[in-house]
């Protein structure tokens, strides 16, 4: 019997939800400013370039289709696990080059983050 009261009483208790995640581009990159101005000093530096590296990685990739005539400015949006690796994306901007490159970043890794889930955008702009 004190088993069978231990498991109502458990089920009595009040579960807080998980976070919800975001759903649409907005939301993810609300998530990603602010989780990006939260991180400061090596962890920055160790985020930026890992970011850049990633760019250019994909940038190159991309390039082999031949997708550089639309230089309309783009954002990709990831969501890292604890591990920097890349479970969601999300994008505004719908040139060649935005949709490779977001197909290019799934499921790689980024930089182990300082708390999990993590959002991270990579910006492009051509006139800046």
């Amino acid at each position: 019997m004190p088993t069978l009261l231990l498991a109502l009483l458990l089920l009595a208790v009040p579960q807080t939800p998980p976070p919800a995640a975001p759903v649409d581009y907005a939301d993810a990159k609300r998530l990603s400013d602010a989780d990006e101005a939260s991180v400061a000093g090596a962890t920055r530096e160790t985020m930026l370039a890992a970011q850049a590296a990633l760019l250019d990685a994909g940038v190159a990739e991309c390039n082999r289709f031949d997708l550089r005539g639309d230089v309309t400015p783009f954002v990709v949006v990831m969501r890292l696990d604890a591990q920097g690796r890349v479970q969601q994306t999300w994008r505004q901007g719908g040139s060649p080059l935005a949709i490779c490159l977001q197909r290019y970043v799934r499921d790689k890794t980024l930089f182990v983050p300082p708390k999990a889930p993590f959002h991270a955008a990579l910006e492009i702009s051509f006139t800046k």
